[in-house]
């Protein structure tokens, strides 16, 4: 069998599992298991347990576990009640204040937590029942939530990067650095989508007089930015040292823990019982995230022991298509099939495939892999198997699906503008982490 055949078969039976319902990992294992067999025979269980310990002992993963600790300290202590109710008495009365501050905390929480379903599953908690309790619009308020928790992934720190700058070769600094202006030209297009919405119809963000904060004062202002000043801890702690070029991401994740606690306990949230279960939270997730890039990328070894990834490299540069037709398709293909697979575990298959294309092609790795990170993360909203809508749903029960589905809609496509301009304008991606690292 060609290596173009061995690619399609792998990853059809791959597909077909996960379809399924078959676990990432499971998946995963099964067709190592099977390709290590049938490809290498019992020479291929000493390389199964090398790759394993190899993958699983990489410096940079301890970032993970790391940037997820932090996730859930702030989460458990008592960080984002006061920075809730701080920012909306930072914006102010303005019409749609509820959408503004969606967006914002969408985008602060990106910059502290750097995973969506996480920031969605907050938002629909503490922000939805207030929003439709002012008769905001429903499809709008969903969907100005699915679009701000998907800020997370790419505003640093950000898992999904860590990931991205592994298994692709690329400096994880700069590749989280990149992601800065991305993420606020994201949000700055939200708000502007939305406030011309609601500009034009203003029946979609009743008027905030009459709620239960009364008019603001100065003071008021003044005493809520102070309450916001502790999180610049953690923020600091996190992005200012990478910035600086004083610490790597694992050094600065480690800081990040440390600025998490002393955040929660000056927010008074501090206890031991908070500090457990955020640590069993982190260390479950971190456990399954590991194990499925152990597993896929053994995946992606057996691949290229049969030739296949080499073959099918030469393939499509053999098309003779442009870079920029070539660029289109391979951000064209995630983005299908994220509608239906699990990001991390499409990543671990199109990674590697990806990879040396990038060098043929002549392609800033830098800037593709940022666009190709944005890409994955509209996956996570877009219908109908996008984690961050079920995220939204697990907290907001009585919501349709069906709606959530419409409300996701008019946001991807804000996603698929902002990753057009962010291709045509590379600097967008490429200006920051040059001229700061």
């Amino acid at each position: 069998m060609s290596g173009v055949g061995i690619i399609v078969l792998a990853i059809v039976v791959l597909l077909g599992l996960f379809a399924l319902g078959v676990p990432v990992l499971i998946a995963f294992l099964l067709c190592d298991l099977v390709g290590l067999v049938l490809i290498t025979g019992s020479a291929g269980v000493g390389m199964f347990a090398n790759s394993m310990f190899d993958t699983g002992t990489t410096a940079a993963l301890v970032t993970i576990p790391l940037f997820l600790l932090v996730g859930e300290i702030l989460a458990r202590g008592s960080a984002i009640e006061v920075m809730f109710s701080s920012v909306d008495t930072i914006i102010g009365k303005i019409r749609g204040r509820q959408y503004v501050l969606t967006i914002v905390l969408a985008t602060i929480f990106g910059a502290l937590s750097g995973t969506a379903m996480g920031v969605a599953a907050m938002l629909g908690r503490s922000v939805l029942p207030g929003m439709l309790s002012r008769r905001y619009d429903l499809r709008l308020s969903t969907g100005a939530i699915m679009a701000g928790a998907s800020l997370a992934p790419i505003i640093p720190p950000s898992v999904l990067v860590i990931i991205i700058g592994t298994l692709a070769g690329v400096s994880i600094s700069n590749l989280m650095v990149a992601g800065i202006l991305p993420g606020l030209v994201l949000a700055a297009l939200f708000l502007g989508y939305i406030l011309i919405r609601v500009h034009h119809n203003p029946s979609l963000a009743p008027s905030d007089l009459g709620s239960s904060n009364p008019e603001l004062q100065s003071t008021s202002v003044v005493g809520a930015c102070i309450r916001v000043l502790p999180v610049s801890i953690v923020i600091l702690s996190i992005m200012g040292l990478i910035v600086l070029g004083i610490a790597t991401p694992s050094e600065a994740a480690a800081t990040g823990v440390v600025g998490s606690i002393i955040t929660v306990a000056l927010y008074r949230g501090l206890n031991i019982q908070m500090l457990r279960e955020s640590l069993y939270s982190a260390a479950y997730t971190s456990a399954m995230i590991l194990i499925i890039m152990v597993a896929s990328k053994i995946f992606s070894q057996l691949l290229a022991f049969t030739g296949a990834t080499a073959e099918i490299t030469q393939v499509i540069v053999g098309l003779g298509l442009p870079p920029e037709s070539m660029l289109i398709v391979m951000l064209a293909l995630p983005f299908v099939l994220c509608m239906f697979i699990d990001q991390i575990a499409l990543m671990m298959v199109i990674i590697p495939i990806y990879r040396p294309l990038i060098t043929q092609l002549g392609f800033d790795p830098l800037w593709f892999w940022l666009l190709f990170l944005v890409n994955i993360t509209v996956g996570g909203m877009t219908p109908p198997f996008g984690y961050t809508i079920f995220a939204l749903k697990g907290a907001a029960k009585d919501i349709p699906l069906t709606e959530l589905f419409r409300a996701a809609w008019p946001f991807v496509a804000l996603f698929v503008l902002a990753i057009v301009l962010f291709a045509c304008v590379p600097s967008i991606v490429t200006t920051l982490p040059r001229a700061l690292l």
